[in-house]
C-alpha cells in the first residue's frame, strides 16, 4: 500500500511538472501584453489542471506560477529568463526541447540586426560630394586663370597704361631759335628721342633708325609721324649745335635744348635717365636711356621703343599703335 502511494505520487509530481513547463511555454510565447484571449486560455487550461490532479496536489504552485507569468507579461519582454524555470527541473522530453528552441528563436528574430559601418547610401553620397567638390574647384581654377589672363591681356593691348606716369608739358627753344611746348606738337603722331650731339655712336645709330622708320610709316600706311631729337646736354648743345646735328639724320627731325631746368624737367615728366660721367677738360659723355616715345595728336603716351627695335620693326609697331589707337 505504501509502495503504490510513493508511486502515485511520484507520477502525480511528473504530471504536475509536464503541466507546469507546457503552461509556461504557452504563456511565455503570447505577445507581451496579454489579451482577452490569453487569459481565457489561462484560466480554462487552469480548470483542465483542477479536474485532472485529484486533492488539489500543486494547484497552488499552478496558480503562483501563473500569477507570475501574467504580471510578467504586463510589465513587458524585457527578462530573458523566467525564475520558475531557472528553479525548476529542466525537462528532458523531446517537445520541451523544441518548445525551448522555438521560444530561443522567436526571441532572436526580435533583435534588430546590425549593419556593417559603411552603406551603399552612404558610400555613394560620398562619391557624389567628392566629385561635386573636385568640379567646383576645377571650375573655379579655370576662371581664376582665365580673369588673370583677361587682365593681362587687357594691360598688353591697352595703349593708356602709362598715360598719367610719361609725358607732361614743357617748355624748350627748337633749332631755329624759336620757343616750343608741347601744345606746337598737337595734332601730329610724334616720336620723341633723348640724346646729345656728342654722342660718338648710339645716338647717330638711333637718329638714323628713327630716320628710316618716319619713311617706312609714310610709304606703308600713309600716316606722317613728326621726330623729335630733344638734348640732355644742353651745356654744349646750343640751338646751332642742334641745327646743324639734326639736318645729318632728316629734314623732318626737330631738335629741341633750352637751359639745365628746363632739360631736367622734361626728363623728369617723361621719365627718362641721364648723367655726366667722367670730364677730361671739356670732352665728357652723357649716360642717358635710350628709348622712343611714341605719343598721340594729343600728346598723350602711347607705346615706347626700346634699343632692340630695327627699323622694320619700329615702322610696324608705330603702324600697329596708330590703327589701334584709331578704332
Amino acid at each position: 500500500m505504501a509502495t503504490a502511494l510513493v508511486r502515485n505520487v511520484k507520477h502525480l509530481r511528473y504530471l504536475r511538472q509536464r503541466l507546469c513547463f507546457y503552461t509556461l511555454s504557452q504563456c511565455r510565447s503570447a505577445i507581451p501584453s496579454p489579451s482577452p484571449i490569453t487569459d481565457a486560455l489561462q484560466h480554462r487550461t487552469l480548470s483542465l489542471i483542477v479536474t485532472v490532479l485529484p486533492f488539489g496536489v500543486g494547484f497552488q504552485s499552478l496558480v503562483s506560477n501563473q500569477r507570475f507569468l501574467s504580471t510578467g507579461a504586463t510589465t513587458g519582454t524585457g527578462q530573458s529568463e523566467n525564475p520558475v524555470l531557472k528553479d525548476g527541473p529542466k525537462p528532458n522530453s523531446e517537445g520541451g526541447e523544441k518548445s525551448g528552441h522555438s521560444h530561443q528563436s522567436k526571441s532572436d528574430s526580435g533583435k534588430p540586426v546590425r549593419g556593417g559601418p559603411v552603406s551603399w547610401l552612404s558610400f555613394f553620397l560620398l562619391v557624389i560630394t567628392g566629385a561635386g567638390i573636385i568640379w567646383y574647384y576645377d571650375k573655379e581654377k579655370k576662371r581664376h586663370i582665365e580673369e588673370i589672363n583677361n587682365a593681362s591681356q587687357a594691360v598688353k593691348e591697352g595703349p593708356s597704361a602709362g598715360k598719367a606716369a610719361i609725358g607732361g608739358p614743357f617748355n624748350l627753344i627748337n633749332h631755329d631759335g624759336k620757343r616750343v611746348t608741347e601744345k606746337n606738337f598737337l595734332g601730329n603722331w610724334t616720336i620723341i628721342y633723348f640724346g646729345f650731339t656728342h654722342c660718338p655712336d648710339i645716338c647717330p645709330d638711333e637718329l638714323q633708325k628713327l630716320a628710316a622708320a618716319v619713311d617706312k610709316i609714310k610709304e606703308k600706311g600713309r600716316i606722317d609721324v613728326v621726330p623729335v631729337f630733344i638734348s640732355v646736354d644742353p651745356e654744349r648743345d646750343t640751338v646751332e649745335q642742334v641745327r646743324e646735328y639734326v639736318k645729318e639724320f632728316h629734314p623732318n627731325l626737330i631738335g629741341l635744348t633750352g637751359s639745365s631746368d628746363e632739360i631736367k624737367n622734361v626728363a623728369r615728366a617723361y621719365r627718362v635717365y641721364y648723367m655726366k660721367t667722367a670730364e677730361e677738360d671739356s670732352d665728357y659723355l652723357v649716360d642717358h636711356s635710350i628709348v622712343m616715345y611714341l605719343m598721340s595728336p594729343k600728346m598723350e603716351f602711347v607705346k615706347f621703343f626700346g634699343k632692340n627695335n630695327d627699323v622694320d620693326s619700329l615702322a610696324n609697331g608705330v603702324i600697329k599703335e596708330i590703327k589701334q589707337y584709331k578704332k
